[in-house]
């Protein structure tokens, strides 16, 4: 038996002593697999090996301090908001929280006007002062009437006109996507609002809060249970048939776990580049659009974000990519058509379940990925009891 084997083995018989082997081999320690790992293991006792080919946990939340000592995303800004209690009280187990209301400036003609777009936006860039009910006819006369609404280009046009469209969203959509606007499913541009009163906050759920200590303290709270063994920089692959498992949860790209028979699913990636600046802000808000300027699509000011003091500040410069780490799934008809194939393979995979972004090629924001595996673990926990009620009955003697 190889060292790695061995020590795989041992931390299951630590967990249950005269025990071998894991319940559960999870693949990947973002939301998805964290939250399950901790579950089954707190809740069904269940011994968990949880695995992830990067050198962290966390996923993309995860935060780190960089070299100047400014707490940062490294994978982008990430900022948690949800309308649901249930999934705000669970996480709130592991961390307590800051309040924080993210806000989104868009440069525009040489100004820098909210985003999403409501009565200051109109306001300011067209040197006006018009009244909430004066923009929502404003809004009217500008709109052009759509019989249909498929494309992401009829969801705001719709809306704002096609001026409005080319001021804040075309440049940006095709900056983001590699495509413009027309090309793309109307669910794109559908998840940002517009607005006719003043409410500048870039989200408008009940709860909008940021983990006090961070996204990775918050991970490693969730993950401290004597049942549960974490694996960093290591590929699922690597050890899949080293120690015993009874049953994987996969949370990684589906394509990929099944060699890419269909071939590969689009996604978009994205580069950032980390600058820390010596003064103690860059920008009067945590996040600045640039639609039209510039090979990046936005800014982002982590102090702002986080709540920290300190006398430099670290901003972070995305540009999207098409190759790289996947980040956003390519929402085109013919994606979702080569998904329904991999769907198909994943639901007739024995002792395997898909959760999460990756496994199930749609882009959740976090909280909705959390709903996700606490559902997952419940219809996990209920196969479970059937089956032991089932082992049960054949175990009873004839005639009981």
């Amino acid at each position: 038996m190889d060292k790695i084997s061995h020590d795989l083995q041992r931390a299951a018989q630590s967990a249950r002593p005269g025990d071998t082997g894991f319940d559960y081999l999870i693949v990947g320690a973002g939301f998805a697999g964290s939250v399950l790992a901790e579950r089954l293991a707190r809740e069904l006792n269940q011994r968990v090996l949880i695995v992830d080919k990067r050198p962290h946990i966390g996923g993309n939340a995860y935060d780190r301090y960089d070299d100047n000592g400014v707490l940062i995303h490294p994978y982008g800004p990430h900022i948690f908001h949800t309308n649901s209690e249930d999934i705000f009280e669970y996480l709130s187990r592991f961390t307590e929280w800051r309040p924080y209301q993210h806000r989104v400036l868009a440069s525009v003609d040489g100004q820098q006007v909210p985003m999403p777009i409501n009565l200051d936006t109109i306001n300011k860039l067209y040197g006006l002062n018009l009244t909430s009910f004066e923009v929502e006819k404003f809004f009217e006369s500008v709109a052009e009437k759509k019989d249909e609404i498929k494309t992401s280009e009829d969801v705001v046009v719709s809306k704002v006109g096609r001026e409005l469209y080319n001021k804040f969203f075309r440049g940006y959509t095709r900056k983001q996507w590699g495509l413009d606007p027309s090309e793309l499913d109307s669910s794109v541009t559908a998840r940002v609002p517009t607005r006719t009163n003043r409410d500048d906050r870039y989200f408008a759920d009940k709860f909008q809060a940021m983990p006090r200590h961070g996204y990775t303290r918050m991970f490693e709270k969730m993950l401290d249970h004597p049942n549960i063994k974490v694996m960093t920089n290591t590929d699922y692959r690597e050890i899949v048939d080293l120690v015993p498992w009874k049953h994987m949860v996969y949370t990684g790209p589906v394509d990929a776990y099944f060699g890419y028979k269909f071939g590969k699913l689009p996604y978009r990636s994205l580069r950032f580049e980390h600058v820390n600046v010596p003064k103690e802000q860059f920008q009067p808000v945590g996040t600045v659009n640039y639609p039209n300027d510039y090979g990046y699509t936005r800014i982002s000011e982590f102090k702002h974000i986080t709540g920290q003091e300190h006398p430099t500040t670290s901003v972070v410069y995305e540009y999207p990519c098409a190759e790289g780490d996947p980040y956003y799934p390519v929402p085109r008809p013919e994606n979702a058509e080569l998904y329904k194939r991999y769907e198909a393979e994943a639901e007739n995979t024995p002792n395997v379940t898909f959760v999460g972004r990756l496994a199930t090629y749609k882009y959740y924001n976090m909280d909705q990925v959390v709903g996700q595996a606490l559902a997952t673990f419940k219809r996990l926990q209920q196969a479970r009891e059937a089956e032991r009620s089932e082992d049960a009955a054949l175990a009873a003697p004839a005639g009981a």
